[in-house]
């Protein structure tokens, strides 16, 4: 026969659970551990077959890859008609996306990457820039060669 004592919010105390439990939650804790190596072991003999495909599919999903070599080349071809200033404007961008397929992130992020990988402005340009000068004035070619 137990004697229960309750706290004065009606609540035992942790210890007095703990010792009324008589090693239950130690028990418990096994049995769950059991069960999760039963549960593992049980999952592996059924699927286990099936993991490397799984695994081969996820890379698949996180690795996307080049972009198509049209999608490439078109957004070349426009890198190189406006190297002295390349930042497409947004119907710029539109107009691409449309043209390669790709959608308008695919061609932020491909220009974000050819400027930092291949671009270096001139020194006019470095000037302009920390005169406050507006980079449409560099978009038109014919007002610079």
């Amino acid at each position: 026969m137990y004697v229960i004592f309750w706290a004065d919010d009606g609540n035992l105390s942790s210890a007095e659970e703990e010792e009324l439990s008589g090693g239950e939650t130690e028990m418990q804790d096994h049995l769950m551990k059991t069960d999760d190596g039963d549960l593992k072991e049980t999952l592996l003999r059924k699927y286990g077959g099936h993991i490397s495909s799984l695994k081969m599919e996820f890379s698949k999903k996180r690795k996307k890859g080049k972009l198509p070599k049209e999608a490439r080349q078109m957004l070349l071809e426009w890198w190189n008609l406006h190297h002295k200033w390349p930042y497409p404007t947004e119907a710029d961008k539109i107009s691409l996306a449309e043209s390669t397929g790709l959608d308008p992130k695919q061609i932020n992020n491909w220009f974000i990457n050819q400027r930092k990988r291949h671009w270096k402005p001139s020194e006019n340009m470095q000037m302009a820039i920390m005169n406050n000068l507006s980079g449409q004035f560099f978009m038109d070619d014919s007002l610079q060669d």
